[in-house]
């Protein structure tokens, strides 16, 4: 269970359980896959029957790994880990990508709802005090369709939905009440790298509608008595060797236009993966200098809380 002070805290999406409304919004969910227009590459592809799109994804979910991860920001990993499903696919297909095997290769398996729910709850009861979705956004409707069935074995924690910021925003609205904490990446501030990278030219703009409707729904992120996230805003940003992810602007965005109080997570862990080492703008590490000059970034932005990385840096120290 999560506490705030003496209070038992339950995850947003009982009350729209109880009311029926999760119902109704799978139905709607379902019902953009039609012509699928789930996320704004708005393919258009018929995946109900079995089409896939950009994301080459149909009708049923796919999933590469589920377990308990260390690995992710100190507010998602409590005691007992972030219980981390890794969706196969992806709709931004990063050419850096550095789960390249699973977002280009599409590593992983269908899976049923009641295989995915039973991920969920089997998560929970390892001590999980949040299901955290990696790349869910070309499978909202499937999860709501597992979540459903996960409510009925007894889920009760938290949602993570964990994007590469390539949100519909109307996608978006139906998961209102549905996820308790969002963990969108802001990759790229000029959209020149977008395109070159991910072939989104219209990335920083999608980016920030999307992260603004995440504000929106659940705010600043709140945390437990035990300082694990229960509900709020978590914005991931890659530090890229020669800046072509925008720190700075990102970060003067984030400030001015979501909060200052907005929880961040500058990444140094940036290396040559998928057909980055074939573009001689990212194909090396980052430096010492380059990570410093981030973090100075946020902090002249008035962005007060980074996420604390207590682990050995692994970028040259120059």
């Amino acid at each position: 269970m999560l506490f705030r002070g003496d209070e038992i805290v339950e995850p947003s999406y009982m009350r729209l359980y109880s009311e029926g409304e999760l119902q109704s919004r799978l139905e709607k969910a379902l019902g953009l896959l039609k012509s699928c227009t789930l996320c704004p590459r708005k393919c258009g592809s018929n995946r109900l029957a079995g089409e896939t799109g950009v994301c080459g994804v149909g009708r049923m979910a796919k999933v590469s790994s589920y377990n308990t991860h260390f690995g992710e920001e100190a507010p998602l990993v409590g005691k007992f880990g972030s219980g981390t499903i890794f969706l196969t696919s992806c709709n931004l297909l990063c050419s850096l990508c550095q789960n390249y095997d699973i977002s280009h290769l599409a590593e992983g398996v269908e899976v049923e709802p009641e295989q995915m729910a039973d991920m969920m709850v089997d998560l929970a009861d390892r001590g999980c005090q949040n299901i955290n979705f990696v790349t869910p956004t070309h499978v909202v409707p499937q999860i709501i369709e597992a979540l459903i069935l996960a409510i009925e074995k007894g889920l009760r924690v938290p949602l993570v939905y964990n994007s590469g910021g390539y949100d519909q925003k109307e996608t978006l609205e139906l998961l209102d009440g549905i996820f308790d904490i969002y963990m969108p990446d802001f990759k790229f501030w000029e959209n020149k790298w977008a395109d070159r990278f991910c072939n989104a030219p219209d990335y920083q703009e999608v980016a920030q509608t999307a992260i603004k409707e995440m504000h929106h729904q659940v705010g600043d992120l709140v945390m437990d008595n035990d300082g694990t996230a229960l509900r709020g805003l978590i914005v991931r940003h890659l530090v890229m060797p020669g800046n072509v992810g925008g720190t700075k602007e990102v970060m003067e965005f984030l400030s001015k236009e979501i909060s200052k109080n907005t929880y961040v997570n500058l990444m140094d862990q940036y290396r040559p993966c998928g057909k980055a080492d074939q573009d001689g703008f990212i194909n090396r590490r980052i430096t010492g200098q380059e990570f410093r000059d981030a973090v100075n970034s946020a902090k002249k932005a008035g962005l007060v809380r980074l996420d604390p990385r207590d682990r050995p840096r692994l970028i040259f120290q120059i």
